[in-house]
């Protein structure tokens, strides 16, 4: 994805606001597709460099910088939010991270430039969580100039149809005696023969293309397949769980600030909705709640800018924030009435967003397994066992197969 237009660095104390962008939420969504404007406006907010050292082109934003824009670009439209940080935050992070910052240095900074856009190549049709099962590979490729060629399919990938490189997660063929890691992260052009991408329909975030990566014998640079222990990569994943906990906290201010807007302008048996006491206890609820998410994200992501890990915080942090929010918008619904299940409304459109942010990004019930891990439980493993037999009974409840 390109743009023209010259790029503004902005000073860090900048009040972040995209206000073009917000009053084209509704036809975002409404379409299904990111307008043009928006992402030329991304650009020039300078909003993509903020993540990133000089070094690569970025503007070292502090913890606080970042955490304003993040919030304020995911209240304007949630979907544009997601195009936008998938490529500049994510991608760009683990390039930047597990790369090397010469021969990968032209790329990092087309993405903080707008001039490329990236997808984070990690689920497969077989399953999101489990990376047991995906079986995209890289193999050195006997084709002159050598590297390697990929194969493999990626299914329900953000930015996906769009996206001129995929950071993708793949196993690697290895050759006798390479001891090296299984996995590898490949920076893969998607413009290029054996490259195949479709769109799939999605609930919501309907301006964020979505959709799957079909690759044949594409052709990857050496340089740019990169080997990395499978227990690394949770670290550099925590950006996309960090961006996703923001693109929550933010659906979940807007579903509040419709709601006391609603109650405040609703008349129902003879006073406004705000005057009555079960309302007054959801909006409340509410607010506590978004407060709470927003201490933590901005606490996480002030530990990541400073270079700390905090990825156990940052996994208790998507699991919160992004359940909050779905609970949150709930509640508008119920304020709001019929009008909060008409679509079109403001608040109907959150619904579907928030929903979408507890699965995407590493789904909540595998973190919460991830976090009692961290409390000393040890790795989930099953194991089966018989409950039935030592009670003296069998396993079919015809008896057929008792004693």
């Amino acid at each position: 994805m390109t743009t023209g237009t010259e790029t503004i660095r902005p000073p860090h104390d900048t009040v972040w606001d995209f206000p073009g962008i917000a009053a084209r939420a509704a036809r975002t969504d409404e379409e299904g597709r990111m307008p043009p404007q928006n992402w030329t406006e991304i650009v020039e907010s300078g909003y993509l460099r903020l993540f990133h050292p000089e070094e690569v082109g970025g503007t070292g934003a502090s913890a606080a910088t970042q955490a304003a824009a993040l919030e304020a670009l995911a209240r304007a439209c949630p979907g544009t939010y997601w195009t936008a940080t998938v490529s500049a935050l994510l991608c760009a992070k683990l390039v930047f991270t597990y790369g090397d910052t010469e021969r990968h240095g032209d790329l990092i900074r087309s993405l903080v430039e707008g001039r490329r856009l990236a997808a984070f190549a990690v689920v497969e049709t077989t399953a999101g969580s489990d990376a047991s099962t995906f079986r995209t590979t890289v193999r050195p490729a006997d084709a002159p100039g050598g590297g390697f060629y990929i194969s493999g399919e990626k299914s329900r990938i953000s930015n996906a149809p769009v996206a001129d490189v995929a950071v993708t997660l793949a196993r690697r063929e290895k050759p006798p005696g390479d001891d090296g890691p299984d996995w590898c992260l490949a920076f893969v052009d998607l413009r290029q023969p054996g490259v195949r991408r479709y769109d799939i329909p999605h609930m919501g975030l309907r301006g964020m293309p979505w959709g799957g990566i079909v690759f044949t014998d594409a052709h990857v640079p050496a340089a740019d397949v990169v080997p990395v222990p499978f227990g690394e990569l949770a670290e550099g994943m925590a950006w996309g769980w960090l961006k996703t906990s923001f693109s929550a906290i933010a659906i979940a201010e807007s579903a509040l600030d419709a709601s006391v807007r609603h109650a405040k302008e609703r008349v129902s048996f003879g006073r406004p909705l705000a005057h009555m006491e079960g309302v007054q206890a959801q909006l409340a609820e509410s607010r506590a709640q978004i407060d709470a998410a927003r201490l933590l994200a901005r606490r996480a992501l002030h530990e990541r800018v400073a270079g700390r890990s905090a990825r156990d915080l940052i996994a208790k942090l998507k699991i919160y924030a992004t359940e909050m929010a779905v609970g949150v918008v709930v509640r508008a619904v119920q304020i709001h009435g019929a009008a909060g299940v008409t679509r079109g409304h403001e608040v109907e459109r959150l619904y579907r967003d928030a929903e979408m942010n507890v699965i995407g990004g590493f789904t909540s019930n595998r973190l919460r397994e991830q976090v009692a891990e961290s409390t000393g439980l040890g790795p989930a493993v099953y194991a089966e066992f018989d409950w039935v037999a030592p009670a003296g009974l069998g396993r079919d409840p015809s008896g057929l197969d008792g004693p």
